[in-house]
């Protein structure tokens, strides 16, 4: 033992916790001479101002890497046969020499040179504001185009002069991005609707009329009588002049030819007191944004002279309030949010239907607003959720998905818009409106599904026009019939019942149909990709569904096509080796390829598919133009791995080697996780803007690991499923196991100084990490952690963790704020970072975790970020903690 220790640095020597770190990860006993064991490597020590100069390098373009590969694209076909181009190519993106999003616009040649490589040239579509000052919260919004000319449309306002309701959705969506960041389109009219600095505007280009500019054009302002922000504004698909949007928790209707604008819900009262006004039309409450993903709250019928809207009304009566420091520090006061702790009151929700007419000039005749003919509670007890809602695509039905409280059953049910009628508070015409429901109207429940794990809810659903009165055929995805999420082609009997809706209801089970066909068209251990926003792609005349999935490993997304009706073969269309991101043409006869790998940036290709007409199935992908590659700078791409892990399934990893590696050497190791359901980490695309600054770590010295084990996505529901009612408990083991596999295949990975670090559920797994094995992770660096479970929102935890009364231990066990006994007692080891401001895990969650590692007499550190919320966007703030992780590391690792 002695010799051994001898054998060690100096710095093991005076440390058993390091010395115990290498015991715990070797199982070998071998007596090692002094001059076998390689010395380690120690990074240089920079002053905090040298530190803030590397940053500052490293950041240089950062910004400029980060959305600058073009992405939300449309496809639009030309009509003049007489033209060079076949397509015109829109998408949002950053032309050369700006920081913010606008659309843009490229042309696809009919014909193109195949020995070249033909780089489109990205052209605005929007027109500069020659010396216009905008506004934007009394900001003003000084257009630098003398400078910077061909910088066109600008939609930035000034840091922090968003509206409380923008910041709070950019959080919800992750969103770093100024300028315009989504954008409505119409086909027919080819009429673009989109929200930038503190207005709505619109522009024409293209559409049936085959008109198309060639030049920029200046947007349309659309004016208001509202006060505040208009949000989420969507076209009507049956009459494009109309368009809808969010105004102070209401629904408002506007005419962009006449300029008429109604108010189409009176559900707030824009009160201060969020206590007196708890009520919203049209707009998803936070936990469905958060945690299900669905960020609006209406819906336009596609067709009819009649506009229908279908929207979810929310009612937060019951739901606990609870406060957060306002941005505005000198005001000193606290901003109230409705949050519903796990285990407490969810809002209470129903969806509505706002009925419009209009004359052939366009102009309302009538607004009805109409609800179900029952309480939403009666007609479908044991919902919860309404997770996603929209129209079929001929208009005759609406439909929603619905979830219980557990979220391990889920429904799929269409409405009838005769199921809705008007609103009244007068008893006899609500009687008199009930009993004009026919009988034969009711909703059906299309599709049911249950999990004893949980269900994720996706978003693929194409419903079929129907040929049958009888039956509703769709194509859906599903996760638990084998584990992994797979296509199905499904058709369902309507089987009408009869109901008395002016009579006494009783619920049953009527309204379910029966399944007549449920037809798999892929399968095998492999994901169709369905969450986030993906998408399939029906093409009805060939019986073909394009979609994106992980067939040909875990590792990548490509894009494959099946059969609809005689599946068998799944034809991948996308090149191997990469990651992709599709869209495909209206007309499938093209698509948009955005890829790329750890080593390569992004880069934007379009393809042609070309082949005989007689087998669609098996059309070739043809390279046909670019939109270029994203330059990079000083970067080293990472080595992906993998390892069998104990607990039996493959796991992945990837290794960020120390750019100075110098053999024999053991290099300090950075353990970069976040370890929760619904991420991964390690695939094969290229690390952006999140992990560049691994790369700056790499490039001092550190030797960077990143570990996808159990609980992350895309390898099927057990694996994700391990982290059922017990996260927190089996996740650091996979970590560990992965930092034995590297120091075993890396011989630069130094086990005795390895630190942990991430962000939220990285940053919970962080301190598990300390706690769980302090032998193992010398420092832990904790961002805006969850420390008890009991305090996060319902969605999430009772999702994963059921609710604390039926898994007490395992609340117990997962919160770190009741373990803190087990962190280590020397100083320097931890270091806790947090947004003050932050509404989503709340700043009480790192104030009780220190509370109560005061109480146990533990040492610390704290690092306040006191405008910030849960996602660091203060470009101050971003570079501070940076500089802060270095520091901490280079002292103390």
């Amino acid at each position: 033992v002695w010799r051994r220790l001898i054998g060690l640095p100096v710095c093991v020597c005076a440390d058993r916790m390091n010395m115990t770190a290498v015991d715990a990860l070797t199982d070998s006993t071998e007596v090692v001479e002094m001059e076998d064991v390689p010395s380690q490597f120690y990074v240089e020590k920079h002053s905090w101002d040298g530190l803030r100069d590397i940053i500052h390098s490293s950041r240089k373009y950062s910004g400029m890497i980060a959305n600058k590969a073009p992405h939300d694209f449309q496809f639009v076909q030309k009509n003049d046969e007489s033209g060079p181009h076949s397509h015109r190519l829109y998408y949002l993106g950053m032309s050369y020499g700006s920081r913010e999003n606008s659309l843009l616009y490229s042309e696809i040649p009919k014909k193109i040179r195949k020995e070249a490589l033909l780089v489109l040239s990205w052209k605005q579509m929007l027109d500069h504001f020659q010396g216009i000052l905008m506004k934007w919260f009394n900001h003003e919004i000084i257009l630098i185009t003398s400078k910077f000319p061909f910088l066109g449309f600008q939609a930035t306002p000034h840091q922090g002069a968003y509206s409380r309701e923008e910041e709070l959705l950019r959080e919800r969506k992750r969103l770093g991005a100024f300028g315009i960041t989504s954008y409505d389109y119409h086909a027919q009219t080819g009429l673009f609707l989109f929200q930038a600095s503190n207005s709505l505007f619109y522009c024409q280009d293209g559409g049936n009329n085959g008109f198309i500019q060639s030049a920029p054009m200046k947007p349309v302002e659309i004016k208001t009588q509202c006060s505040g922000t208009r949000m989420d504004p969507k076209i009507a698909p049956g009459e494009p002049n109309f368009i809808a949007f969010i105004n102070n928790n209401d629904l408002w209707l506007a005419n962009i030819q006449s300029g008429e604008e109604r108010r189409l819900t009176f559900c707030h009262k824009g009160l201060d007191n969020v206590k007196e006004d708890p009520k919203s039309a049209g707009v998803a409450t936070f936990v469905i944004q958060e945690e299900f993903d669905r960020f609006t709250g209406y819906w336009w019928s596609p067709s009819g002279k009649t506009l229908h809207l279908l929207y979810e009304e929310v009612d937060e009566t019951e739901v606990e309030i609870i406060h957060v420091p306002s941005p505005a520090l000198e005001e000193r006061k606290a901003d109230a949010y409705r949050y519903p702790r796990t285990g407490s009151k969810n809002p209470r929700t129903t969806l509505k239907l706002a009925e419009i007419k209009t004359d052939n000039q366009g102009k309302i005749i009538s607004i009805q607003d109409k609800e179900l003919v029952l309480p939403f509670t009666s007609l479908f007890p044991g919902t919860e959720y309404i997770a996603r809602a929209g129209w079929t695509s001929d208009g005759k039905y609406g439909w929603a998905v619905l979830l219980d409280r557990s979220q391990r059953r889920l429904q799929l049910v269409l409405l009838p818009p005769a199921l809705f009628i008007a609103v009244t508070e007068d008893p006899a015409q609500r009687q008199e409106s009930l009993e004009a429901v026919a009988h034969d109207v009711h909703p059906y429940i299309v599709y049911e599904e249950t999990t004893n794990v949980w269900i994720n809810v996706h978003d693929i659903f194409y419903p079929f026009v129907q040929t049958s009165e009888d039956e509703f055929t769709f194509i859906w995805v599903n996760e638990s019939k084998t584990g992994f999420s797979h296509l199905y082609k499904i058709t369902s009997a309507l089987q009408r019942g009869s109901y008395h809706w002016s009579g006494d209801y009783k619920h049953s089970e009527d309204f379910k149909c029966v399944i007549k066909e449920e037809l798999p068209l892929t399968s095998g251990e492999w994901e169709v990709l369905a969450r986030h926003g993906s998408k399939i792609w029906v093409n009805e005349a060939s019986k073909l569904v394009y979609f994106q999935g992980t067939r040909d490993t875990p590792l990548e997304h490509h894009l494959y096509v099946v059969s609809h009706e005689c599946p068998g073969d799944v034809v991948r269309l996308t090149k191997p080796g990469f990651s992709h991101s599709c869209s495909i043409s209206k007309n499938f006869d093209m698509f948009v390829s955005h890829y790329s790998n750890v080593s390569t940036p992004p880069c934007v290709h379009v393809y042609k598919l070309a082949g005989s007409e007689g087998d669609p199935l098996h059309m070739v992908p043809e390279f046909w133009d670019s939109l270029g590659p994203i330059p990079i700078w000083d970067y080293k791409s990472p080595e992906i791995f993998d390892f069998p892990g104990k607990s039996g399934f493959q796991l992945y990893g990837m290794v960020y080697k120390p750019h100075n590696l110098q053999p024999g050497r053991k290099h300090p190791t950075v353990l970069f996780v976040y370890g929760g359901p619904q991420v991964q980490l390690v695939n094969n695309s290229f690390k952006g803007m999140k992990y560049l600054r691994l790369n700056t770590l790499a490039s001092l010295g550190y030797a960077v690991v990143v570990i996808d084990g159990r609980g992350s996505c895309q390898r099927g529901l057990e694996f994700e499923g391990a982290l059922k009612n017990k996260m927190g408990q089996v996740e650091i083991e996979d970590q560990v196991e992965g930092l034995q596999y590297v120091s075993e295949r890396f011989n630069f990975v130094d086990l005795s100084r390895v630190a942990i670090h991430g962000w939220s559920y990285g940053g919970f797994l962080s301190l598990m990490g300390l706690i769980q094995r302090p032998n193992v992770f010398k420092v832990a660096i904790a961002g805006a952690p969850v420390t008890v479970w009991m305090a996060y929102d319902t969605g999430y935890t009772e999702r994963y963790m059921d609710t604390p009364e039926n898994n007490q231990q395992g609340y117990e066990e997962g919160s770190v704020a009741l373990h803190v006994d087990k962190l280590p007692s020397e100083p320097n080891r931890l270091l806790i970072l947090h947004g003050f401001l932050d509404e989503n895990v709340h700043f009480f969650h790192t104030n009780f975790l220190v509370s109560q590692i005061i109480r146990a007499g533990k040492p610390y550190q704290l690092q306040v970020y006191p405008n910030e919320r849960h996602s660091i966007r203060c470009p101050e703030s971003g570079e501070h903690y940076e500089i802060m992780l270095l520091h901490f590391l280079q002292q103390y690792l």
